[in-house]
């Protein structure tokens, strides 16, 4: 006879039940809230930390105690791999063998895209990628964009008290309501932190070109050598120049709201899910925002890297022919 197989449910099916259950009471009883949604980055502190001449004011900010608690994890992680490489096992275990496993494959895709030069793009590259990751995927721990200072606001929702000095917003618009500025948002939603990442990997592929060629690197957006001796070639050279620094300038751009939009479009989607379809919804839209947040990543480091390797390359390729 055959044994019929009894479908039994394991402890996990039972935890997810559990919190399937627990969200479908916790959205009856306190109902989900359209959030304050902003492109700048709220402020956490009332007065300003600092003033500097050109700058101006500088505060805390929700995105600057995120991107300290991104920096905080990083060096744990780095030191928990450090520790695996220490132990001098074959294989190391835990985080050391993913780290060792992700460093070599980044390191081989480098190799393979830029040749020689791959060890002075690979710390870029790798660099770059893994903090853009960290930023992306730390946004979606609970507590981020959720828990914060209540602030007065005309178009904000009334409170309710939740004891111990703790509030909650309740989903009934009120004239003198508050919205929430949370501790933790996430970092790729602050165009600064774009901004930034996109100033350092322009400029590094700037300083990685004229390390390659030379001075004769620079002529790829200045060419005024043929200009005297042939005038209409010379013309469409020195055009074609000026179009390549408007192209190194345009990388700015794209590399800024390339990941601001994809990121901050995430934010707002979730937000809006979250309230609309506050039960099963935002779970898928949680996995999703964990499929960008790594492809963001790695689209962001593959263009720094790629971009390093045809600065190397380009005027070789020109000389030789």
């Amino acid at each position: 006879m055959e044994n019929k197989r009894k479908w039994r449910w394991g402890k996990h099916r039972w935890i997810l039940l559990l919190l399937i259950i627990l969200s479908v009471i916790g959205v009856n009883l306190i109902a989900p809230v359209q959030p304050h949604i902003q492109v700048a980055a709220e402020n956490l502190s009332e007065k300003p930390l600092f003033t500097l001449p050109v700058v101006g004011d500088f505060y805390l900010t929700n995105t600057l105690t995120a991107m300290l608690l991104m920096d905080i994890v990083i060096i744990l992680v780095a030191l928990g791999v450090r520790r695996a490489a220490k132990k001098n096992e074959l294989a190391p275990g835990g985080v050391g063998s993913v780290f060792e496993m992700l460093v070599e494959m980044l390191y081989n895709l480098t190799e393979n895209t830029a040749g020689k030069y791959a060890a002075k793009i690979f710390p870029w590259f790798a660099t770059i990628l893994i903090v853009v990751l960290f930023a992306n995927l730390l946004k979606i721990l609970p507590g981020f964009e959720t828990i914060g200072f209540l602030h007065p606001s005309e178009h904000g929702f009334a409170t309710q008290a939740l004891g111990g000095g703790w509030f909650t917003l309740k989903n009934t618009p009120a004239a003198d309501g508050y919205v929430l500025a949370p501790f933790l948002r996430g970092v790729s939603t602050d165009l600064n932190f774009t901004t930034a990442l996109a100033l350092i990997a322009v400029f590094m592929i700037q300083v990685i070109g004229v390390q390659a060629n030379g001075a004769r690197y620079l002529e790829k957006f200045i060419n005024v050598r043929t200009i005297f001796k042939k005038p209409l070639f010379g013309v469409i050279d020195f055009i074609v120049g000026l179009l390549e620094l408007i192209s190194e300038f345009a990388k700015i751009l794209s590399f800024t709201f390339r990941l601001f939009g994809n990121m901050f479009a995430g934010m707002v989607l979730l937000a809006v899910v979250g309230v609309m379809l506050p039960v099963f919804m935002p779970s898928f839209i949680m996995l999703f925002e964990l499929f960008v947040g790594v492809i963001q990543a790695f689209v962001f480091g593959m263009l720094t890297m790629v971009f390093m390797a045809q600065a190397t390359i380009t005027h070789n390729a020109e000389a030789e022919h």
